[in-house]
């Protein structure tokens, strides 16, 4: 019982630390745009962004302020890496779990 309290306590806090960044947050404007590194991490949290986007219409996947080309980068690797990552160990888990043991 207390290793599951454990786990939801610590899954809210994920979650609050992860949308602490979100884009439309106000952080970043047309004198701060949003860089390589702000479109990475933009990237990692979209699923998240957009959730949180339904129940507050100022928070969007994507930030506005940014600085072109180097936040596109950014935000494109961690989201194609997002997505081909998982699938990749999805098929070698289930490769593994196939092969008989030896």
């Amino acid at each position: 019982m207390r290793k599951r309290i454990a786990c939801i306590i610590i899954a809210i806090l994920c979650l609050v630390a992860l949308s602490s960044c979100l884009p439309g947050d106000g952080k970043n404007n047309v004198a701060k745009p949003a860089g390589f590194f702000t479109g990475f991490w933009h990237g990692l949290i979209a699923p998240i962004s957009l959730i949180v986007q339904i129940f507050n219409k100022a928070i969007r996947v994507y930030e506005q302020a940014n600085t072109g080309f180097w936040y596109d980068l950014g935000f494109w690797i961690a989201l194609s890496g997002g997505a081909g990552g998982s699938a990749v160990s999805v098929r070698y888990s289930r490769r593994r779990r196939q092969q008989p043991a030896a």
